[in-house]
């Protein structure tokens, strides 16, 4: 068995290893599974738990959704016509469900064959919408980890189970925050109570009486997430994706017997910095919708707390760091926590980000639809939500008031203006309510056992490269204008 002093070899410990990728549709797992292959080409099999459309296999979904992607560029130049073999070589398509107990498997044969010659277990798996519905969030981001862990169990060889949770799971906090777990019950607020079951119990409950009283979809779906909400802030989580990920973290903690386990809590994941190319992102993620709202001419002002910092890290670093962390917890009867951020070692002050912002759009500026270049300006900017609602106010409440009473005059002429500015408004306060925990975020993820991650020695100055997740590296305002903002562009008009 290794010590942390070792020197470590991540292309060795892949040589020969089954890997099972659970969520493997989603973001992280695209740069996860490409990085493996593009690099790995000696790892044994990559099994990756997709669940089937309704109109598509999960072996199509694969074909579509994942190698379909410009992601894989790299790679097709690199194979060229011989991907094929690799991928029908090294990776097997599993049609499952991680809500469902035993992963919702169907293939008895392929079921046995994982139970016998999976070496590794990674969670990636999750709803990350603020406001999801309770049921579905529960259900994958809390009980899904039990139901993965609980396949893990089964499997013979299985020397390393990783959960990929989010630095988050720590609510409000401010200050520096440990990587320490979350005990069973545990809550943000020392409110006492929290028991998953009893939680797991309240939305059947829920679910029964809604549909006792023939509630619409849209009833169903709205009382869920409002249910959501108000159970993730009687414990002190400002939202439904955090409190269910913290207590996936707890479930997973106390559940796991003597398997090796490691929690991997990203920040804020943005593009990539370098692998396999620089910026790849897909769709607007988090911190993105309000860069490219202000890149549109939309947005004109910044809320948030300019002395604050901004915690975020590209996602092939966030990948690097999950790679050797396997490598070295292999077979280590314990459970490691890595927070993978920047907050520490490599500060962004939200001061930056305005600045950032009007030097990548002035130097570089979009073009809409019409062809027509957008001019942006100076952002007004708004340290408080006091100063929120007065901008709010202002711009908006009032001239909705004005255009009430022209609505009047006019005898509902306006009515289908007046309902979409009344929406706009409200979604605006609704963005507003669940962004602020993290636009008034005053944490620093101390990143302790990450920064010991990557002092171990990597066998060859190779590897070093290839498996960098240094934050220190980073120079943001290059890897904004020149790397991240460019990428966005496809996802924007």
């Amino acid at each position: 068995m290794s010590t942390e002093t070792e020197i470590v070899s991540v292309l060795q410990y892949l040589d020969n290893k089954s890997i099972l990728v659970i969520g493997a549709a989603g973001f992280l797992a695209n740069i996860f599974v490409e990085k493996i292959l593009r690099v790995a080409p000696n790892v044994k099999k990559l099994y990756l738990l997709l669940r089937a459309s309704t109109e598509k296999s999960a072996t199509q979904r694969f074909k579509d959704e994942i190698l379909g992607k410009d992601l894989y560029r790299v790679l097709k130049e690199k194979y060229g016509p011989n991907l094929n073999q690799l991928t029908s070589e090294k990776v097997t398509v599993v049609s499952g469900d991680i809500s469902l107990e035993d992963l919702g498997l169907q293939d008895t044969d392929l079921e046995h064959e994982m139970i016998h010659q999976v070496d590794a277990i990674v969670n990636l798996a999750a709803t990350t919408k603020f406001d999801e519905r309770y049921d579905i969030a529960l259900g994958i981001n809390t009980l899904g980890v039990l139901n993965v862990l609980n396949f893990a169990k089964r499997c013979a060889k299985i020397n390393i189970f990783v959960q990929v949770s989010t630095a988050y799971v720590c609510g409000e906090k401010s200050g520096l925050i440990m990587e320490t777990p979350y005990r069973m019950g545990e809550t943000l607020n020392g409110t006492t109570g929290l028991d998953i079951n009893h939680e797991k119990k309240l939305v059947e409950e829920k679910l029964d009486q809604l549909r006792v009283t023939e509630a619409s979809p849209e009833t169903i779906t709205q009382t869920m997430k409002d249910m959501g909400l108000t159970r993730a802030r009687t414990y002190g989580w400002p939202n439904t994706y955090v409190f269910t990920k913290a207590m996936g973290e707890m479930i997973v903690g106390a559940k796991r017997g003597n398997l090796p386990l490691v929690l991997i809590r990203p920040s804020i994941i943005t593009s990539t910095i370098k692998e396999p190319f620089p910026g790849w992102t897909e769709g607007i993620r988090t911190i993105d919708t309000l860069g490219v709202g202000y890149g549109k001419g939309r947005l004109t002002c910044f809320l948030g707390d300019l002395n604050a910092v901004s915690d975020v890290m590209p996602a092939d670093m966030v990948v690097n760091s999950m790679l050797v962390s396997m490598a070295v917890q292999a077979g280590k009867q314990k459970e490691t926590i890595y927070h993978v951020g920047s907050s520490l070692r490599n500060p962004l002050k939200n001061e930056k980000l305005p600045e950032i912002a009007y030097h990548c759009f002035t130097t570089k500026p979009w073009t809409n639809k019409e062809g027509k270049v957008v001019r942006v300006k100076n952002i007004e900017i708004l340290s408080s939500m006091a100063s929120f609602h007065r901008y709010m106010a202002i711009h908006y409440l009032i001239p909705l008031k004005g255009l009430a009473l022209l609505n009047i005059v006019l005898c509902k002429l306006l009515d289908k203006s007046l309902k979409d500015f009344h929406r706009k408004i409200n979604f605006a306060f609704r963005l507003v309510e669940l962004y602020q925990p993290y636009l008034f975020f005053n944490g620093v993820f101390d990143d302790t056992n990450t920064e010991k991650l990557q002092g171990i020695v990597l066998k060859t100055e190779a590897e070093t490269e290839m498996f960098c997740f240094d934050p220190t590296v980073i120079n943001w305002d290059d890897y904004f204008v020149d790397i991240h903002v460019p990428g966005l562009v496809k996802y924007v008009f």
